[in-house]
């Protein structure tokens, strides 16, 4: 019987099919070497270890998602598809993920920690505080020399000028910053001076945040006196402590802004209702000045009158004359008449004029000139507006005050209501 014959390509292409059916989705550790990078995106190298290597690559689409640069020399755990590449017959790695060396140990740990914690009831959200809408002064746990800090600082000054910033300085990176950062911790309890404590720093890889996943960091945040916010990281990064804080933000910007949410719209609420009352107090004005505009039609000036009373009374003597020169047979009679009638006419324009007098007097008495005289004074605001009552001006407004005689400026420096 003759043996069946393979081609090189159908020989390859069963090779790499019972590789990839006999070796599942694995990891494999070792440095890396003879990293190339093509045009094309893709990366190729090399995985090594004492005793051998093997041929890697990673494609476009995986290598762009790697938050650091990848380099010869590097530690690293690959997780890979073990496969053929069937045009060269050449045994390699088609790499899915990578992680520096180590990592797998934290993440370990990490998943233990927060199982324990969980289990404990720190993360529990019957446990997590309300931040206060308007605190006055904010706490900030966290290295001077942090990006966070200039971050939170921009924010609050951009939103929130007025509220106090605490510095509590610590570490935020290295074997030793759990330590320090309980210690900041401790004196922000033991001062007892903010309403709100805000821990941040800027992004990293797992090993850079390692410190806010401490479990001495994550307790003593648990036993926080005031309620606590986290910015630990960028919006993909998350630690522990910020799984016991009673708020978490995506970044130190961000918790900023979440620390001065109430008073950033506080303002614009007082904003708002600003231009409600000058609208409200602007239509009340131009309703009473129509009124007034009204009864000003109406109403007649007393002079007016008078001088309407005496033309009559002029008419009604040219009548009576005209009638007496028309009567000239009962001449005698007339003139007794007329006597009487002059004695009548007489009175009553005496009593018309004292009556006339009276008036003059009471309205010379009642004009603001006399009542200026008497040493009273008419204050006008920068508008002309007559200012009757001290609700309507404010300190440092500019007023006009007219004497009886001449006028000066003056400043509101207070006011009595």
């Amino acid at each position: 019987m003759n043996p069946e014959i393979l081609s090189v390509a159908e020989l390859n292409r069963q090779a790499r099919r019972l590789l990839e059916q006999r070796f599942p989705l694995l990891w494999d550790a070792g440095e890396i070497s003879n990293l190339t990078r093509a045009a094309s995106g893709h990366v190729y190298f090399s995985l090594k270890d004492t005793q051998a290597q093997v041929r890697c690559v990673m494609f476009r689409s995986r290598a762009q998602l790697l938050p650091w640069q990848l380099d010869n020399g590097q530690q690293v755990e690959a997780q890979a598809l073990v496969t053929l590449y069937e045009a060269r017959g050449d045994f390699q790695l088609n790499v899915e993920g990578m992680r520096r060396a180590g990592l797998g140990r934290l993440y370990e740990l990490l998943v233990k920690l927060r199982q324990k914690l969980a289990a404990e009831g720190l993360f529990a959200p019957e446990r997590k505080r309300d931040l206060p809408r308007f605190p006055k002064r904010v706490g900030i746990v966290t290295s001077p020399r942090a990006a966070a800090l200039s971050d939170v600082i921009a924010a609050f000054r951009r939103r929130a000028p007025h509220v106090e910033l605490i510095l509590y300085p610590t570490l935020v990176q290295g074997a030793e910053a759990p330590a320090t950062i309980c210690a900041a911790l401790e004196a922000a309890y033991q001062r007892a001076e903010c309403e709100l404590l805000l821990i941040v720093r800027g992004g990293g890889s797992l090993e850079d945040l390692w410190a806010f996943n401490d479990e001495a960091v994550v307790r003593k945040l648990a036993v926080a006196p005031a309620p606590t916010l986290c910015g630990v990281g960028h919006e993909t990064d998350s630690t522990l402590a910020d799984e016991v804080a009673d708020r978490r933000a995506a970044t130190p910007t961000a918790a900023a802004e979440l620390a001065s949410a109430g008073w950033f719209a506080a303002a614009a609420e007082i904003d708002a209702l600003n231009d409600a009352l000058h609208g409200a107090m602007r239509a009340a004005l131009e309703n009473r000045m129509q009124a007034l505009d009204r009864l000003a039609v109406r109403l007649v000036h007393p002079a007016r009158q008078l001088a309407t009373s005496r033309q009559r009374l002029e008419i009604i003597a040219r009548r009576l004359h005209a009638a007496m020169r028309a009567r000239t047979d009962l001449q005698p009679r007339l003139d007794r008449l007329g006597h009487h009638l002059q004695q009548a006419l007489a009175g009553l324009l005496a009593a018309r004029q004292r009556r006339l007098s009276r008036c003059q007097g009471a309205l010379a008495a009642l004009s603001p000139q006399a009542t200026l005289e008497r040493g009273y004074s008419i204050v006008r605001d920068t508008q002309g507006t007559i200012v009757c009552n001290a609700a309507q001006i404010a300190r440092d407004d500019i007023l006009e005050v007219q004497f009886a005689s001449g006028r000066a400026t003056t400043r509101v420096t207070d006011r009595n209501l």
